[in-house]
Parts: C-alpha cells; structure tokens; sequence
C-alpha cells in the first residue's frame, strides 16, 4: 500500500521506518520541504521518496496526519483527501503535558471539519515514539502485542487503518465512534500514552 505521512518528527520518522520494515512504499512530507528529508530517505532506501504536503496527499492511498495540531488547518488542499482514508495521529496541547480543553469535543472532530468529505480515523496517537519503535512488527502472539486504537464513524476506513496497524505487529481495539472513541485515546484520556495490551486497554476503559 502506498501510506503517505505528513510530519517528520520523531513520531512521524519512527511510523516511517516501521512502514518500510512491514513492506510499505512511504511518501513523507513535512513543513521545511522535501530536500529536507534527504537523510531519512538515504536511511529508509527505494521503498521512501519526499513531496510537499500536497503532492504525497494525493498520491497516498492511505494518508497519516502527523503535525502539530495547530499547523493541520488549511495545510492539504481539501480536494486532494475527499473520500481518502486519513488517520489523525494528532494531539491538541496547550503547552507540555496540558491538553487542550476543547469544549467536550474531540481533536479529530475539529480536523473532520477541516477536512469535509475525508474518511477520518483516529489512530497512532497514543504510543511514544521509543515504544512504537521498539514494539512494532515483532512478531509476538496478538495476545501480548500492545495495542493501537481505530475510533472513526467509517467502518470501513476503520477496518483499512485496523488492517494496517496489524501488519506492523500491534493489536488493535475498536474505541468507537470518532466522538467517543477519540475522546478515550486523546490527552487525558484513559489510553493515552500508557503501553497496554488489548485486554488491559479494555480494562482501562471499563468494557470488562
């Protein structure tokens, strides 16, 4: 599948390196330009190449959006991720470890807004960047594999980001709705930067 990830940071760097282990073609893009990017592409080989926001947005099949919060509106043209799987792997702050109070809403309702049309699915925001790079595509048994998490109100944009994340090695729980859902995995909710399994993330969560 060709996965596009906009934003390069360490957790932007850190999905890239695991999608091209797990045999994904990757276009990244990220705010300083694809030149940039020239070590990361020389460190990830063939399966990488660079673009600005808007061209790996219309060429991905499957797009992440991984900025920060504040620099997401306005930055991929509307048109180019109408009726496209986009995963919001986002989290909205105020300043270091204070979320934002966004008036009983979650972050990704605000991007849907953004982006109308976009077939939106919260996922890949909950996990550091050290334990996604230390834990994906390990191979281990899906009982003990930690745990990534899909809310959306597309199930089969859902299932797709789902399918994904399996193939790099994690479990995966359904939250729910993007609503509900995105609310349990964002800052200062009960999944959010904690290494569960699946079963102690259903713990976390009440459902058992």
């Amino acid at each position: 599948m060709d996965t596009g990830v906009i934003g390069t940071g360490r957790i932007g760097s850190t999905l890239a390196r695991i999608l091209v282990a797990a045999g994904h073609r990757v276009a990244l893009a990220n705010a300083s330009g694809p030149r940039s990017l020239a070590p990361l592409l020389a460190e990830l080989g063939p399966a990488a190449t660079a673009g600005t926001p808007a061209e790996v947005a219309g060429a991905a099949e499957l797009l992440v959006l991984m900025v920060p919060f504040d620099s997401a509106r306005g930055l991929l043209p509307a048109a180019a991720v109408r009726g496209k799987v986009l995963v919001d792997a986002m989290n909205a702050f105020t300043g270091p470890g204070r979320p934002r109070d966004l008036g009983g809403r979650c972050s990704s309702e605000f991007t849907a807004d953004w982006y109308p049309g976009a077939r939106l699915v919260k996922s890949l925001n909950t996990m550091h960047f050290v334990t996604l790079g230390s834990a994906g595509t390990t191979g281990k048994p899906e009982e003990e594999r930690l745990a990534h998490y899909v809310a959306g109100d597309d199930p089969e944009a859902k299932e797709i980001v789902a399918g994904t994340v399996r193939g790099l090695g994690f479990a995966v729980l359904d939250t729910g709705s993007l609503h509900t859902g995105g609310i349990l995995q964002q800052p200062g909710g009960p999944l959010f930067n904690r290494t569960l399994t699946a079963e102690q993330a259903l713990a976390a969560i009440g459902a058992r």
